[in-house]
């Protein structure tokens, strides 16, 4: 589509944000799909956010996507915010409505999404959950207001452990429904009595990423029964080890390109008000 006076822009920013996909996913949905978008990304380093904000709200763009160091950063540049971006504590969706900056985390969702396109739902159900960064702390909030009935946080004690505890007093205060707990990752013969327990194990932690592919929480293949899903939030490589074990043993695996593409999917609905081609965007960008 040719640009006109009448385009409107969307953006990503961020440091680094030369590698993203985000780019080429919404430019060729908006293609597809007839809409008058383009997309950017920029390079912002996390003490140029507000100035970057700014400047994007005296510019009049529809929106943008945040990503690190600059999603927490935004909160305090945003009028509004989303339940779930004011219970995360960070913001990764800014939609421009008039001139009024409404912030969204759909990290969480793009999650939820992923699960259900799998055939998953979450509802009633229990999940062992290891990580205390912004990845984990979105899918715990976010599954805790979606329904999930009981959750098994596990994290280090180091210094995000306080962001975890964090987590857990905001479920226990906001979400009464949703009973959660708090556990040391480094205590693995609680994490595996945890997962025997659950219906969902999720990785959030950076094992399986590289430098660390290879790697797995998870060395007892006992662990693995036939009735447990096992998602990662590790997108390169695509299959980490956690999930190629899991898949071996016959457990159902949800890789982490799949929320990867769905919170890209949510945040293109609430720019446009229209479905995202995900299935078209997942078969052109995201498969191997």
């Amino acid at each position: 589509m040719e640009i006109s006076g009448h385009t409107q822009m969307l953006c990503l920013i961020g440091s680094p944000v030369g590698h993203s996909g985000s780019p080429a996913m919404y430019n060729y949905s908006f293609n597809k799909l007839g809409l008058d978008y383009v997309y950017l990304a920029f390079d912002i380093k996390e003490e140029e956010t507000e100035r970057a904000v700014e400047a994007l709200k005296l510019l009049n763009v529809r929106g943008f996507n945040i990503t690190m160091p600059c999603k927490t950063r935004v909160l305090s540049c945003c009028d509004e915010l989303s339940r779930a971006a004011e219970l995360i504590g960070a913001v990764n969706t800014v939609v421009n409505e008039k001139g009024k900056l409404i912030g969204h985390n759909t990290d969480g969702l793009g999650w939820v999404r992923s699960c259900r396109e799998k055939g998953v739902e979450i509802q009633g159900k229990k999940m062992t959950i290891a990580g205390s960064g912004g990845a984990a702390t979105a899918i715990t909030i976010t599954s805790a207001l979606n329904g999930i009935e009981e959750l098994s946080v596990f994290a280090l004690k180091d210094s995000f452990y306080t962001n975890a505890e964090a987590t857990v007093e905001k479920i226990h205060r906001q979400v009464p429904g949703c009973r959660i707990r708090l556990f040391d990752l480094e205590d693995r013969e609680k994490l595996y009595e945890e997962i025997g327990d659950s219906d969902i194990f999720t990785n959030a932690t950076r094992v399986g990423m590289k430098p660390m592919d290879g790697e797995s929480l998870i060395e007892d293949m006992g662990v693995f029964r036939k009735e447990l899903v096992v998602s990662d939030v590790v997108y390169n490589p695509r299959m980490t080890r956690l999930l190629m074990d899991a898949q071996k043993a016959g457990c159902q695996i949800i890789p982490g390109v799949g929320m990867l593409l769905w919170q890209g999917a949510e945040a293109f609905k609430l720019y446009t008000g229209r479905e995202m081609p995900a299935r078209e965007v997942m078969e052109r960008y995201f498969s191997d």
